[in-house]
């Protein structure tokens, strides 16, 4: 067995039945998974989104499994994975591709008595192959005869391939398929543009089959599948993996060595420290003494932070280094900019209070306990002219966040955020004149829609906050709505995008389960926020620096309000080294409903310990 890397197995948080039972046994390093419960599947335990990798699978039945379906290939965990209920066939039911739980290519083998298995090809509910055996991949699998199915994914170039035993089928020529035992020779099956950039992860399911029946991965940790086989040492070019074939030129094992990660944001990276995720974000706890409080431990000089009081109610307040220590912004109200001298100085590793203003509470009452998120953006800012209007814009390029003040024109104007990637999350709020809401995009709900910072709404539609227009890598755009672009009044917009390892911002479908959904990050998140897009929901956070063990959700605080930390009985999921597992119904995180997540780093699942 392959000793030098952690490989992709089965992930134990998935198959798990409606009534919160397991229908999947898990052995062999849950590399081995055996079905007990009909209708049920279980995805891998690691996920890419770039690169080209390479996986086998081989399965075994216990009997005849005349009228089941036994699928494998590559799931896209767009919208995060639900329990094996809700992952159904595309196009049928609570699994279908537009919710994006089940949404991938999977070759689905037909039972029929001792006849052949039919290899039909699966995409947005079409069954190319009928169900029946004389489609376009009649591949001659027989009950009882195991063979050995390989899948490749190269997700920068967007395609998926499949081979069986070493023959290569191509999947984009539908009934006149060919076959060749080159991957270069055949047509991959391309990814939709809608699940491009996505997270792509093995899986399997089981239909209709009899109980025992089992799947065997191997990502490159078993080439004799559990002793099925004898032994091989195909490894891929790294060095990683032993496979029964060799795999295709420039495809790579599924493991930990091999994990993309961002080349700016790598903990294990040639520029040391400033690498770390950590030194791009971090939380840090303190209790207040009602005079000079330096807070240290964030570990970098923050451009901004976010401070909120735990132990009784007041206003979440945020400061940054664009505007001045001594603005203040409240999360959970529309308030124009409050001037104070609370925060005095961000220092090398964090910040100091002070109480020489009527704003003592939101962030130094003696005794009482707070909670400090802190962001790096690029320090001083500078005048950004990318866009239609001038702005002051201190960008983190690596750290993927960028703090943008301007002053609005009254009409629809583009403004650069000095990223070198378009953001994925954006707040913004009205500095001067009268109270206005705070306004966030998110890309999960598109442009024509926002959602307000203060409040817990559900989205709403509107052309006049973002323009209808998606942010590009150079300028984000505002339409001429007051709450974005008042003429000569002044505003401030905070934006961050995808950074692989570091900070991910999403979406996840609910299903009002006890077993709720498995959201896949790429790292073990430090923070976490939640908010539901359908329903009148609260902002939820949740850290680990308030919380250090699982399940977490006992100390929730809320964006949109002023209260206290506090612990709902509903409330639960689990932190793991690759992104967080819903484990309870509370309709703020997981009611039958589309939710959105922004969630921060500390550790890439590269460089963790798997859990």
């Amino acid at each position: 067995m392959a000793g030098n890397a952690n490989y992709c197995t089965w992930n134990h948080h998935h198959g798990i039945k409606d009534d919160g039972d397991f229908g999947i046994t898990y052995t062999e390093g849950n590399t081995k998974a055996t079905q007990s419960h009909n209708g049920i599947s279980t995805t891998g335990t690691m996920a890419v989104n770039s690169g080209k990798f390479y996986w086998e699978i081989r399965y075994a039945a216990s009997a005849d499994f005349s009228d089941g379906h036994l699928l494998a290939g590559w799931q896209s965990l767009a919208n995060g994975v639900n329990y094996a209920y809700t992952v159904q066939q595309p196009g049928s039911g609570a699994g279908a591709p537009d919710r994006g739980v089940w949404g991938s290519h999977l070759i689905n083998y037909k039972g029929g008595g001792t006849a052949a298995f039919g290899g039909g090809y699966l995409s947005a509910g079409n069954d190319v192959n009928n169900d029946t055996y004389s489609g376009a991949f009649n591949l001659g699998l027989r009950v009882g005869e195991a063979s050995t199915l390989q899948f490749a994914g190269d997700f920068d170039n967007n395609d998926l391939y499949f081979g069986v035993n070493n023959t290569w089928y191509d999947l984009a020529a539908g009934t006149n398929s060919t076959s060749n035992t080159d991957i270069t020779q055949v047509t991959g099956w391309p990814i939709e543009a809608a699940w491009r950039g996505n997270f792509w992860t093995p899986a399997c399911w089981f239909s209709g089959a009899a109980s025992g029946t089992v799947s065997i991965i191997n990502c490159g940790q078993d080439s004799t599948f559990a002793g099925l086989l004898t032994a091989t040492s195909n490894a891929d070019a790294n060095g990683f993996g032993e496979f029964v074939y060799s795999p295709p030129s420039g495809y790579l094992a599924l493991c930990s060595g091999n994990l993309p990660i961002d080349s700016d944001i790598d903990s294990g990276g040639d520029d040391g420290d400033t690498e770390h995720p950590a030194k791009q974000f971090n939380t840090v706890l303190y209790t207040g003494n009602a005079g000079t409080n330096a807070i240290t431990g964030v570990g970098f000089q923050p451009d901004m932070v976010w401070i909120k009081k735990r132990n009784a109610s007041t206003n979440g307040t945020i400061v940054d280094s664009v505007r001045g220590t001594n603005k203040l912004l409240f999360s959970s109200v529309t308030d124009a900019e409050v001037t104070s001298a609370n925060l005095t100085a961000f220092g090398s590793d964090g910040f100091t209070v002070d109480d020489t203003s009527g704003n003592l509470a939101n962030f130094n009452t003696n005794t009482h306990t707070y909670v400090a998120w802190c962001w790096k953006a690029g320090g001083s800012a500078s005048s950004n002219s990318e866009g239609s209007t001038t702005a002051n814009v201190s960008a983190n390029t690596k750290g993927g966040f960028s703090i943008i003040s301007y002053t609005g024109t009254g009409n629809a104007a583009t403004l650069g955020h000095g990223l070198e990637a378009a953001p994925e999350f954006v707040m913004v709020k009205r500095r001067s004149g009268a109270a206005q809401r705070w306004v966030v995009y998110h890309k999960s709900i598109g442009a024509g829609n926002y959602l307000t910072l203060q409040g817990n709404d559900a989205l709403a539609a509107s052309s006049g906050m973002f323009n209808d227009t998606d942010p590009t890598s150079t300028v984000i755009s505002i339409g001429n709505e007051s709450n974005v672009s008042t003429n000569t009044l002044t505003y401030v917009a905070y934006a961050w995008c995808n950074v692989t390892g570091q900070q991910r911002f999403g979406s996840y479908e609910g299903n009002a389960d006890v077993n709720g959904p498995f959201v896949y990050l790429g790292f073990r998140p430090r923070m976490v926020c939640i908010k539901a897009i359908d329903s009148t929901q609260a902002w939820i956070v949740c850290d680990t620096a308030r919380e250090t063990f699982n399940p977490i959700g006992e100390k929730v605080l809320q964006w949109n309000t002023d209260d206290a930390e506090y612990d709902p009985s509903g409330f639960n999921f689990d932190v793991t080294s690759s992104g967080f597992k819903i484990r309870k119904s509370d309709t703020n995180i997981n009611a039958a409903q589309t939710y959105v997540y922004m969630a921060w780093g500390d550790v890439p699942f590269k460089y963790n310990n798997t859990f």
